[in-house]
């Protein structure tokens, strides 16, 4: 798990850059830090767009996908994780697309 504790001003600047509230919407969710009980914020990715309509998931873009990896080489992530994820969310898509 990676925590930060950012400012108001990195949540507007994080609001920005994950497309909040359209692309992603942000909950609390508890969890335990250092043996506290903290909340914490996340941001959650919305499957309907704007409109109401149903927004498939697929795979990253090819900078969004870097700076994820950058962040689980920096924070010592298992970087299978990631990448099984993206081969998953492929194989959805392919299959979705198919349909």
């Amino acid at each position: 798990m990676l925590v930060w504790e950012i400012t108001a001003t990195d949540e507007a600047a994080l609001d920005r850059y994950e497309g909040f509230p359209y692309f992603y919407r942000k909950e609390k969710v508890k969890i335990e830090l250092n043996g506290k009980r903290r909340t914490a914020m996340v941001y959650i990715m919305n499957i309907e767009g704007r409109g109401g309509e149903y927004r498939p998931l697929n795979q990253p873009g090819v900078g969004y996908y870097t700076t994820i990896l950058e962040g689980y080489k920096a924070a010592g992530f298992d970087e299978n994780i990631l990448r099984q994820a993206t081969k998953d969310s492929i194989e959805t898509e392919n299959a979705e697309c198919a349909e």
